[in-house]
């Protein structure tokens, strides 16, 4: 071993003929036997290297010592009085709305050069500007719909899904309205194409079908027909109130979502249908079953009919009925309390209000 710690390449020959010692497994770990100064020249390598990230670790300690690898930066030596004259050249009126890269620019080409882009850009998040300073459209903040419906008639939402037709590239298009309440699905059209005009004649076909409720909010997302002009105008002759989902919010619209999820995960939902004629008889079969047999978990295992037309008082006494005649007979089988029907939710939302946090003071309080 030399004295600056590196082996020396006789050293490393010396033990390169060597056949069963620990030296030449060593070397045959890289699949073949070092060659004479093979070594060495490796051994160099790695020193060049180490000997380079010690002067970069040498630079950085001094830019360190010297604040230039804060968080905040610097602005490159400016005084105070150059500084604000940055500040109102950024603050001028050619350059107001302009990013500091093209203000930069405009700059050198007047002649002027006052400092480089990333110091406008320090002094601008010094002075807290650092934001968007383009003059350019912004985004459109959409309100979020919150909708609350206590009874049947008050909130319709519907949506508009494809079913495959016979063969790719052929889709049929199914309309449904169905009540958010109740869930019963008031009205539905399958058409092949989606229309702003279909969608009209069947909002309105199906508003009188229902007796033209009183106070209606009609909620859909911002597809071409739910958004078209032609049925906001409908909208405002019945007196409807309109309703839209978000962009881009998959959450919006949960009820028409559910049904359609339920309609396509069916056991008896084919691949594909073969015309429009067979599509329609295996919807027709579907909302039979949905509105009249399906017992739906959102509204207290009754079916959609019974509430939507105000049969749940009855419907529900007849299940305690037969409760309690199970628990006269089989008192054990109850251990807790006697046997009641699930409940109907007293209020259906679509995006239910944010409650506000509890104070902390308050809580330690109670």
């Amino acid at each position: 071993m030399v004295a600056d710690g590196r082996t020396s390449i006789a050293a490393i020959d010396r033990t390169a003929p060597t056949t069963n010692g620990a030296a030449h497994s060593a070397s045959q770990r890289h699949g073949r036997p070092f060659r004479r100064g093979e070594a060495g020249a490796r051994l160099g390598a790695c020193s060049v290297s180490f000997k380079i990230c010690s002067l970069y670790l040498r630079v950085y300690v001094l830019r360190l010592g010297r604040g230039r690898l804060s968080g905040s930066g610097t602005t490159a030596g400016l005084s105070e009085a150059e500084q604000a004259e940055v500040m109102d050249t950024l603050h001028a009126e050619p350059f107001v709305d302009k990013a500091p890269r093209e203000i930069w620019a405009g700059l050198l080409a007047l002649g002027i050069y006052l400092c480089s882009i990333r110091t406008m850009y320090r002094l601008l998040a010094q002075h807290g500007e650092l934001r968007e300073r383009r003059n350019q459209r912004r985004h459109p903040e959409y309100r979020r719909p919150e909708l609350l419906a206590t009874a049947p008639l008050q909130i319709w939402s519907w949506d508009i899904t494809l079913l495959r037709g016979p063969e790719k590239g052929i889709y049929y298009r199914l309309y449904v309205l169905l009540d958010i309440f109740s869930r019963y699905v008031v009205g539905w059209m399958l058409a092949d194409r989606e229309d702003a005009e279909l969608a009209r004649q069947f909002l309105a076909d199906t508003f009188k079908k229902q007796g033209s409720p009183v106070g209606l909010t009609v909620h859909a997302d911002n597809g071409p027909a739910p958004a078209s002009e032609s049925v906001s105008r409908l909208y405002r002759h019945l007196s409807i109130t309109e309703s839209h989902s978000r962009p881009h919010v998959s959450d919006d619209n949960p009820y028409s979502e559910a049904l359609f999820k339920t309609v396509k995960y069916r056991p008896d939902f084919p691949d594909r249908f073969a015309s429009i004629k067979a599509a329609r008889a295996h919807c027709r079969a579907f909302f039979d079953w949905y509105n009249n047999h399906h017992f739906h978990t959102g509204i207290a295992l009754l079916t959609p009919f019974v509430v939507h037309h105000g049969l749940v008082a009855e419907h529900q006494a007849a299940r305690q009925e037969i409760l309690d005649r199970a628990h006269r007979e089989h008192p054990e089988r109850f251990v807790h309390r006697r046997p009641i029907p699930p409940a109907l939710p007293e209020a259906v939302y679509i995006n239910p209000p944010k409650q506000a946090p509890t104070p902390i003071s308050s809580t330690l309080n109670s």
